[in-house]
């Protein structure tokens, strides 16, 4: 989701700083992103209806369109240019090229490390390279679009760091007071009218999200198109993250984070829908694969990551499993 590359690395790395002040201590992908294969058919019943054949999915040309949680944030190999868009061999989009068995020349992976709304239809500068508008990549010919995008339109993880940051000056405060804020990120965001600012930025990045499948559908009128949500990052109990993220951060501020999340894909899932796209829900399949699970099942990494990945973004588990729900879902 980053916005641009080398933002990123420093955001990033500084709340992984943050999230591990006063820490308090310290495989693979499972059936639900794996099973591709549909039930076996029984025997029918003597005059009953057949069941409708399912419609064949799309082999190519193959689009693939989005931010930093498509483009496979430094998983190698990296591949393609520009460098800066830190885009991965091993992402979904590949993956899914190659169990549909899309020819190398009927597939673009133009996904992009800290891509918007407007990325998709203007240039977008890396800092080591630019990237041309995504929606360049599309043609009369396209049959396949796979989008995924919007976290960085609404800032989420501006929003990561800076819920890290009003909890360790909270936590500072705390020293001083000896007691602390409930929920500080919650309250810094709160406004008297009954929504925050997070839930008014999704909301914006919603109608854009409509006015790019608009240009979609007219740029490619015969492709099918998918809408792919975002990975759940926290557990549905986040006092599960105190091992991992200690209590710099407040149990009820995890919980808001996860309440934005939730809120984001719903924008996504209702755009997609009235827009005549298939949203692909990869939140439900990826409970219990979080940042905070333990390393042979996070298919998300934690602020403080394994070797050379991205903070608080999917490693190589994370893209192989979203590959099989995206794949599950094209052949459903």
């Amino acid at each position: 989701m980053p916005r641009t590359a080398r933002p990123t690395v420093a955001l990033t790395a500084g709340l992984a700083a943050l999230l591990l002040a006063g820490c308090t201590g310290g495989g693979g992908a499972d059936s639900q992103g794996k099973d591709f294969a549909g039930a076996v058919p029984g025997r029918a019943k003597a005059g009953a209806t057949p069941p409708p054949t399912p419609t064949p999915p799309p082999t190519g040309p193959y689009v693939a369109l989005g931010d930093s949680y498509t483009a496979g944030m430094q998983i190698p190999p990296q591949t393609g240019e520009p460098r800066g868009c830190s885009r991965s061999g091993a992402n979904y989009p590949s993956l899914v090229a190659k169990g549909l068995g899309v020819a190398s020349g009927q597939f673009r992976d133009v996904s992009c490390t800290g891509a918007t709304t407007e990325d998709l239809t203007g240039a977008q500068n890396t800092g080591n390279g630019t990237n041309p508008a995504q929606l360049d990549a599309l043609s009369a010919d396209t049959r396949l679009v796979t989008l995924g995008i919007g976290g960085n339109d609404a800032g989420f993880m501006d929003v990561v760091v800076e819920c890290a940051k009003d909890n360790l000056l909270d936590a500072v405060k705390g020293v001083i007071k000896q007691t602390r804020a409930a929920s500080p990120c919650r309250d810094h965001y709160s406004s008297g009218d009954g929504t925050d600012e997070v839930q008014r930025r999704v909301d914006t990045a919603g109608d854009r999200l409509g006015r790019v499948l608009e240009d979609v559908k007219r740029r490619s009128p015969q492709a099918r198109v998918y809408v792919i949500g975002y990975p759940t990052l926290l557990p549905a109990d986040p006092s599960g993250c105190l091992p991992v993220l200690g209590k710099t951060v407040a149990v009820a501020d995890l919980g808001f984070l996860a309440e934005k999340e939730k809120q984001l894909n719903a924008m996504l899932k209702q755009h997609a829908e009235a827009a005549g796209a298939v949203f692909v829900d990869t939140a439900g399949p990826s409970v219990g694969h979080d940042m905070c699970a333990g390393e042979g099942e996070r298919w998300i990494e934690p602020p403080v990551p394994a070797r050379g990945l991205a903070p608080i973004h999917p490693n190589a588990k994370g893209q192989e499993a979203e590959a099989g729900i995206v794949l599950k879902a094209l052949r459903g």
